[in-house]
């Protein structure tokens, strides 16, 4: 063991910066979801028919085809520099794509140029997001002690239910404005916004000090040139099974955006679709750090589990209640099926993931499976708005779908390992035992 000093774990200030992170990244891209289903098929496109809302939600998907590679590019930095440095440079680049999409001139004045612009703007948000959530439970994680991983690690992913409170809430003004001012300068000021909160985050997680665990790793010469070999090399099952797992994101999607554009067509005001958002994420704020909490008693498998069937389970009940008039019921529902569902998965995954891999792979292997597994998530409002999903009677193809990822996710889930009682610097070495019988640089 390297007698070099190592820093010391500091898991209240990794879990706020990540929390913080997580809320800038995800009130850019929540932003971009709620655009592209109210505001974007009529700035953007020629027509504000539903041609031109599957092609706005294809921009949103857009991003998700960045993240693949932005994973492997981010992962690699990651896992060789530090995680702190590339997180500075994530939220940088989310910051200002985002900005730079409320600058875009529209289709009425460049043309087709506007969408492409658009997609160049969104590629940039996917690039940022690709490394966001995976450095961020890789630094919390290997910041927290060993018996509190999940809890601190949940922080990781409640910073993006913040964002997304914070998203709708900026939002609800802009859809109640007359279409003259909304989808001319109206629509523009939450993305000019993000530059303030982008400052507020960027100054808290420069104050964070690298983990113990990756300054120990580097200290014992034990960083990978090209971390891309090892990972593939020892951890592929567990790429496979993350990339499997991560299709429960696609609850969120369905939920946050494919719901909005959903309940417009079954008679709800666009701005209280905006509010189911927000109360479901509210309260997710308080169960998600539970649901941590409890993995840290009776194991990630079983809490991810019961978050992916509860989530296929209410999702029906949510979307039917939508057209039924009755929205004490349809409010109720949507804290049951999202915060009471959905947010155990969530709120698990980034320790679940982030703990089948060992130190020197595990941004790496993090990035890269959920970014191939956000694919799903990506253009899940696409294929299910494509088969019929945001007409009426549409509650059935999206309720369909909903179960469809989320039992892939649960069979994946059954295939792990449960590692609630794994030391951190032993965690992933299952997997490399073969090769940390020798010193290796691969």
């Amino acid at each position: 063991m390297s007698t070099t000093a190592v820093p010391r774990k500091t898991p209240v200030r990794a879990a706020v910066a990540s929390f913080f992170g997580s809320a800038v990244e995800y009130y850019d891209f929540f932003l971009f979801g709620s655009a592209a289903a109210l505001i974007f098929p009529t700035v953007f496109f020629p027509s504000g028919d539903q041609a031109a809302l599957v092609m706005s939600f294809a921009t949103f998907g857009f991003a998700y085809i960045a993240r693949p590679l932005g994973a492997i590019f981010v992962g690699h930095f990651g896992d060789r520099l530090g995680r702190r440095r590339v997180l500075l440079f994530t939220l940088l680049v989310m910051g200002l794509s985002t900005f730079a999409i409320g600058c875009l001139p529209t289709y009425e004045q460049i043309g087709w140029a506007a969408p492409i612009l658009l997609v160049v703007c969104r590629l940039l948000q996917g690039l940022s997001a690709s490394g966001e959530q995976a450095g961020a439970s890789s630094l919390t994680l290997e910041h927290a002690p060993d018996r509190r991983r999940a809890f601190f690690t949940s922080w990781t992913l409640t910073g993006t239910q913040g964002g997304q409170i914070l998203a709708a809430l900026v939002f609800i003004p802009v859809v109640a404005m007359p279409d003259s001012i909304k989808l001319t300068w109206g629509w523009r000021i939450p993305f000019w916004l993000s530059a303030v909160v982008v400052i507020v985050a960027y100054v808290i997680r420069r104050g964070l000090h690298e983990t113990p665990e990756f300054e120990e790793t580097k200290a014992e010469g034990r960083i990978a040139r090209i971390p891309l070999v090892p990972l593939l090399r020892d951890h592929w099952r567990d790429v496979l099974r993350v990339i499997c797992c991560a299709f429960i994101a696609a609850v969120s999607t369905v939920f946050g955006n494919l719901a909005i554009a959903y309940g417009v067509v079954v008679g709800l005001d666009p701005a209280m679709t905006l509010w189911l958002v927000v109360a479901a994420n509210l309260v997710a704020i308080g169960t998600q750090p539970m649901f941590g909490a409890l993995a840290d008693r009776i194991g990630r498998k079983p809490v991810f589990i019961y978050g992916a069937i509860a989530s296929a389970l209410l999702m029906p009940f949510y979307m039917l209640s939508m057209g039924g008039g009755n929205l004490v019921l349809t409010f109720a529902l949507a804290v049951l099926t999202f915060s009471f569902g959905y947010a155990a998965a969530n709120a698990v995954w980034p320790a679940f993931y982030s703990e089948m891999f060992s130190t020197r792979v595990r941004f790496s292997g993090v990035a890269i499976g959920t970014q191939f597994g956000f694919l799903m998530a990506g253009f899940a409002p696409t294929i299910v708005t494509a088969l019929g999903g945001v007409r009426q009677g549409g509650w059935v193809v999206i309720s369909v779908f909903t179960a469809v990822i989320c039992l892939i996710a649960t069979v994946s889930a059954l295939t792990a390992r449960e590692t609630k009682n794994v030391p951190t610097e032993e965690l992933g070495l299952r997997s490399e035992h073969i090769v940390r019988t020798v010193p290796v640089a691969a």
